[in-house]
């Protein structure tokens, strides 16, 4: 969607389902960050992950009047959608997606509830031909423009926290901030095509060219956890998604994801969730009233 926004003029986002990815194209507006935070002047540019029910205000006055985005989009059936009254123009364009919050809780987790970040004129060429192959597609329509226009939504998702992970946007320890450090990456990136793997610090050190000492105390800045309970979190992640989406037993899942025996799995779950496994498992088919088989 593209929005022209002429002042005076206000938008409000805050969807309980919809993560946006938003750029300021042109002209210029004002992030409005509530009462005990000072607006902030936005400029072409300048870009936004918002996650789902944060709450962003953008107008080009501090103190205007705001129309929710969702009313916007819900009136507006021409891909640029006009607001405001006869001032100066603004552009804006965003995409908004629904994210799997089960699948993507590791990485909502370490995001802010709105990011932004910044583009220049030479960089990030990816993330804004993205948007305009979205702009296009919206504006031509053609067969296959619904598979399309999902992909590039996803793609665009995707450039934006590449770009967000290789900024200093990202503040925050995390796994996000630790693939973007070079002498982490390559360990992590292997940690995490392999998560059954009987990984120790000692190996993963190795992998990424460091000392052990050296390696923990890296991680532990960069992630905020140590090696070993990272690996145990992401296991129980993907265990949980497992547990979810298939039928697999609790000892064909201990083992796909690197324990030996049931038993172990589903102590390590316990200590991490709360909860057994199998009780994991039933309980979120009785919430969502799927029968189990």
């Amino acid at each position: 969607m593209r929005v022209q926004a002429r002042g005076p003029w206000g938008i409000s986002f805050r969807s309980p389902r919809a993560t946006y990815v938003m750029m300021i194209r042109s002209g210029r507006c004002w992030w409005l960050r509530g009462a005990d935070k000072a607006p902030v002047l936005l400029t072409a540019g300048a870009c936004f992950l918002v996650q789902a029910d944060a709450e962003f205000i953008i107008a080009d006055e501090p103190g205007r009047s705001t129309v929710d985005c969702e009313s916007l989009l819900a009136a507006g059936h021409d891909p640029s959608v006009r607001h405001g009254g006869n001032g100066p123009l603004t552009e804006i364009v965003s995409a908004r997606l629904t994210l799997d919050t089960e699948v993507t809780e590791p990485l909502l987790r370490v995001l802010p509830p709105v990011l932004r970040f910044d583009l220049d004129d030479s960089a990030d060429d990816a993330l804004r031909s993205t948007f305009r192959l979205l702009e296009l597609e919206r504006t031509f329509p053609g067969f296959g423009s619904g598979f399309i226009m999902s992909r590039l939504v996803e793609a665009l998702f995707v450039y934006a926290l590449r770009t967000c992970a290789s900024s200093s946007a990202m503040t925050s320890p995390g796994w996000l901030a630790a693939l973007s450090d070079p002498g982490l990456a390559p360990a992590l990136r292997e940690l995490h095509t392999d998560i059954a793997h009987p990984w120790t610090v000692d190996e993963l050190a190795r992998r990424a060219g460091m000392s052990r000492a050296a390696f923990a105390a890296a991680f532990k800045q960069k992630t905020g956890d140590s090696p070993i309970n990272y690996l145990t979190c992401w296991r129980m992640h993907r265990a949980k998604r497992l547990l979810r989406d298939t039928r697999l037993s609790l000892r064909q899942i201990a083992l796909t994801i690197g324990y030996d025996t049931d038993a172990a799995f589903s102590r390590a779950f316990r200590r991490v969730e709360g909860v057994a496994p199998g009780a994991w498992r039933r309980r979120w088919r009785t919430t969502t009233g799927e029968r189990a088989g």
